[in-house]
């Protein structure tokens, strides 16, 4: 059930008619002129932003579309590698940046985090690339997740051989380094849910294998449950509502949100776990540091421009079919924003305070079953990683940069997230 719109704020869940379409429009008029002028004083000049008359014309005929969708543009980058092996992009691909703080060269074009696959990316590149950082799944995990048997596809226990397979109902669609690992874990101690364990990433990157590849990933499922799966690159694709909306206009979408300044050091971390190599993220997060010029183009900034991803979004779904849940309550309350959740779904509420107990090592709550005296499941050791030291300065100019953002965000959905009240108590 979805809970009424909040007082004051126009268009927040549970409006209808004229006053929420206004909003979007102001909304997205308002996050245009934002994003434009940064890019102006950025020097990617307008000739970046390319029109909506100028994007792939990939929607069926009559489909909804986004009418101010602002892709970033960026230099081609390799897949993977270093600079001269194979698949670097050549010099010209990535020219020489003042030395001002900013990278530099080619080696500064292979350091940058490739773009989600179905990003609109620049012209001149001529294809999409793949995020190794969004997930380690591969076709074979995938094929494991859909056998008879497997404990990837399962909920609070193994996947039956009864039952069948379906399409999933529900989607957590994102974002990435916000929670969604540990959404899915919680969510998946409920009976009546089914979802498999891996990142199927049908969305964007396997769409071409078609509905009975995806089907065949899924657990199987007993009428009455619900089944799921979660691949967080789905909110930055730009193809990802259009294609879920084909599949399924109904289907119900959860996004897990956090302070985007906190989800880019998370991100970079992550990163930095994989490829020790790779510049401070001082270096990453600037085009000019000098001018205090922030690089949006850097995934690790561009994810957290919630409002620019979800006003695509919005194109194809009503608020009433996207749950946005707080990643800090969701380590803070994790019980709070189940509850929302479960709510959301249709569910009882089953997982509940019982569930959960607070690792103070981890920094983070870890599941239990109520009924059983066995050592709570932790997430694994890629999770609540120490963050580096970043510089206050940095931070500050990465929280102005994302307040225009975020308030937009807040009035799209008619939540306050309080992420400025947050970092002034810090």
């Amino acid at each position: 059930m979805s809970p009424p719109a909040q007082p004051g704020v126009p268009g927040g869940r549970g409006s209808k008619g004229p006053p929420a379409r206004k909003l979007l429009c102001m909304c997205s008029l308002s996050l245009c002129l934002t994003y434009l002028c940064y890019s102006l004083m950025g020097g990617t000049g307008p000739a970046a932003l390319r029109s909506p008359a100028a994007l792939p014309a990939s929607a069926a005929p009559g489909a909804p579309r986004s009418p101010t969708a602002f892709p970033v543009t960026a230099a081609p980058r390799s897949p993977a590698g270093p600079p001269g092996g194979p698949g670097a992009p050549a010099p010209s691909a990535a020219p020489p940046r003042a030395s001002n703080g900013s990278r530099e060269g080619a080696a500064g074009a292979w350091l940058r985090t490739p773009l989600a696959p179905g990003e609109v990316i620049a012209a001149q590149s001529g294809a999409f690339e793949r995020d190794p950082q969004e997930s380690s799944t591969t076709d074979e995990e995938l094929s494991r997740a859909g056998s008879p048997g497997s404990r990837g596809g399962g909920g609070s226990s193994t996947t039956p051989d009864y039952g069948e397979k379906r399409l999933p109902q529900a989607l957590i669609i994102g974002v990435k380094k916000g929670g969604t690992r540990a959404l899915l874990e919680a969510i998946r101690a409920h009976p009546d849910v089914r979802a498999v364990g891996t990142e199927p990433h049908f969305f964007d990157r396997n769409y071409e294998k078609g509905l009975e590849w995806y089907r065949n990933v899924m657990p199987k499922t007993l009428e009455g449950q619900i089944t799921m799966e979660k691949t967080p690159s789905y909110f930055v694709t730009n193809e990802a509502p259009r294609r879920i909306h084909s599949m399924a206009k109904d289907t119900k979408l959860i996004v897990v949100v956090r302070n985007p300044v906190t989800r880019a050091i998370s991100d970079y971390t992550q990163t930095l776990s994989k490829k020790p190599e790779i510049p401070t993220f001082e270096v990453l997060a600037f085009k000019n540091r000098t001018l205090g010029l922030i690089d949006a183009s850097w995934s690790a900034i561009r994810i957290g421009i919630y409002a620019l991803h979800l006003e695509n979004w919005l194109q194809y779904f009503p608020l009433s079919q996207i749950l946005f849940v707080s990643g800090e309550r969701l380590i803070t309350d994790p019980a709070g924003e189940m509850a929302k959740v479960q709510d959301f779904l249709g569910l009882k509420r089953i997982v509940t305070e019982k569930h959960f107990y607070f690792n103070k090592t981890k920094g983070f709550p870890c599941l239990k079953k109520p009924e059983d005296s066995s050592a709570p499941r932790c997430l694994g050791k890629s999770k609540g990683r120490t963050h580096p030291k970043i510089d206050p300065d940095v931070i500050h100019r990465l929280r102005k940069f994302y307040k225009p953002f975020n308030v937009m965000f807040y009035q799209m959905t008619g939540q306050d997230f309080q992420w400025e009240q947050e970092e002034s108590d810090k």
